[in-house]
């Protein structure tokens, strides 16, 4: 369908043709070139605290180099975050590895730090103690890493960071993706910041960044020749589109402060219905992005409902989204471990994400709140 209003759609600044016509005039037209570095050194100087990017093809391939970094092999667990999109847990399957699901809580939908002990404990105590733990900051929103942290930290398990969606969320005043011995970010199209297609590694070690980086370039060794002691994988980032990515870097603050714009509309739009619950940060600990803006539609004399609600945006040529179904029930992940008490389920069964992207126009806004209303009242 050709919606009026999409759900997050590329919001370009401006300055991106700068970097892509410069790549072009130098004829870098390669997974190589000044772009390349220079976007990861912006990336780096935006999330502080000394780390260490690569820019890569996509977030999927940095958990996948992350997976292979931390030590995961066939027939190892990895625990997972159940409440997610699948990329961030199909790349255990790339290594023969195993998921291993923990539920989420109900404050900011992310992974139970208290189920995450109890399935560490089950699965040590099963003779399968788990090489690594994917932690993901659903939404924009920031999980609890000082209590995540902790329980990786106590039995000495990596700790992977998903902050694909998190780009510009922080939680006690540390940027997202910079916690965990590894972090991922995302530049798909509908991300914070684009670039058409693309994610990065985060790195604690300038040595680690370069190991990653000759992973996703076939890993070539330093020979005349072309000789190849490991397994390699394409998964560099081109120069055409770090040159977006450049671009997009200057006005990320910008967009961050227009989607977080977007929560405050739809919270004033729902603020009359209590059955309507918006998504919101539990405490002050947590600075969201608010990526996508969700919603938790709870039962009502009206019968409101989440996919009535999507339907009636979609005949109104608005697009929602329901919230990502948990992994755990999904036919590829058949077969995998649960440790939880079936938050993440409820939620996925009550929830709905509303348009959310940076560039949210005065007259969307009016629009949607026209047709919502239309069908709640």
């Amino acid at each position: 369908m050709d919606f009026k209003i999409k759900l997050s759609t590329p919001h370009m600044g401006g300055q991106e043709l700068k970097y892509i016509q410069e790549a072009f005039d130098t004829n870098w037209i390669a997974p190589a070139g000044k772009n390349i570095g220079a976007f990861e050194q912006a990336l780096e100087a935006y999330l502080g605290r000394g780390v260490y990017v690569a820019a890569l093809s996509s977030g999927t391939a940095a958990i996948h180099l992350a997976l292979i970094l931390a030590g995961v092999k066939r027939g190892d667990e990895v625990i997972c975050q159940s409440m997610t999109f699948v990329a961030s847990a199909n790349p255990i399957l790339y290594q023969g590895a195993m998921p291993v699901f923990v539920d989420s809580e109900s404050e900011t939908w992310n992974m139970c730090p208290k189920h995450l002990e109890r399935g560490i404990e089950d699965r040590i105590a099963k003779g399968k103690k788990p090489k690594a733990i994917i932690v993901v900051h659903i939404f924009g929103m920031p999980a609890k890493m000082d209590e995540i942290l902790k329980v990786s930290q106590k039995y000495g398990i990596p700790l992977i960071e998903d902050a694909a969606e998190a780009l510009g969320s922080k939680y006690k005043g540390q940027q997202c993706g910079t916690f965990g011995d590894f972090g991922i970010l995302s530049f798909n199209g509908n991300k914070m910041i684009t670039t058409s297609g693309g994610g990065a590694l985060i790195c604690k070690d300038e040595k680690l960044k370069q190991k990653a980086i000759f992973l996703a370039t076939q890993a070539k060794d330093d020979a005349l020749w072309y000789e190849h002691s490991e397994v390699g994988f394409n998964y560099r980032l081109s120069n055409i589109s770090a040159g977006i990515g450049r671009g997009q870097m200057k006005v990320l603050c910008d967009y961050v402060e227009k989607r977080r714009a977007n929560h405050q509309f739809y919270q004033q739009l729902f603020q009359s219905y209590d059955f309507i619950e918006v998504f919101s940060e539990p405490s002050l600990d947590c600075f969201s992005n608010y990526w996508l803006n969700c919603i938790q539609i709870h039962s009502n004399e009206a019968n409101i409902t989440p996919l009535g609600l999507l339907k009636y945006l979609k005949d109104h040529k608005i697009e929602s989204k329901p919230i990502w179904k948990p992994l755990h029930l999904q036919t590829a992940f058949k077969g995998c471990s649960l440790y939880g008490n079936k938050v993440s389920k409820s939620i996925f069964e009550q929830g709905l994400c509303l348009p959310s992207g940076s560039n949210l126009s005065k007259t969307d806004k009016e629009f949607i709140v026209q047709v919502v209303l239309g069908y709640i009242t």
